[in-house]
């Protein structure tokens, strides 16, 4: 069974590294990879039909306009049940501290440890509706 992530990062380069790390399983129909460039843009596909059933978002907090943290807030007071992971370079506590109190899963620091985060995914309940 095929499910969701939606990947939220204003550098290009992300998208292309979540590829190609999430490519045998996007090859095996493990993951279906989506990606938005900015909060706003996540927000419109989250507004649309993203197919197979979405699991989880992962989103940068450091991104213009629209922060992760903004993001974050604005996921879980339209989809409160979706995990949403906080992707930061900068893991400082404040801002885990925050991304806690507005409800994410995660905190996961760049470098992006891959291996874990696959563990992680695998670890969600695959949404059934």
């Amino acid at each position: 069974m095929s499910v969701s992530i939606l990947v939220v990062d204003d550098e290009p380069d992300v998208a292309e590294m979540f590829r190609q790390r999430f490519r045998r399983e996007a090859r095996q129909g493990t993951y279906v990879m989506h990606f938005a460039a900015s909060g706003a843009e996540a927000l419109d596909r989250l507004a649309g039909e993203i197919q197979p059933t979405l699991i989880a978002v992962l989103a940068d907090i450091s991104m213009p306009g629209m922060d992760g943290l903004e993001l974050l807030a604005a996921i879980k007071q339209r989809f409160p049940d979706l995990p949403v992971m906080m992707v930061t370079a900068y893991g400082d506590d404040d801002r885990r501290r925050r991304a806690r109190e507005l409800g994410a899963s995660e905190f996961i620091t760049k470098p992006v440890d891959f291996d874990q985060l696959k563990a992680q995914l695998r670890q969600l309940p695959a949404a059934t509706d």
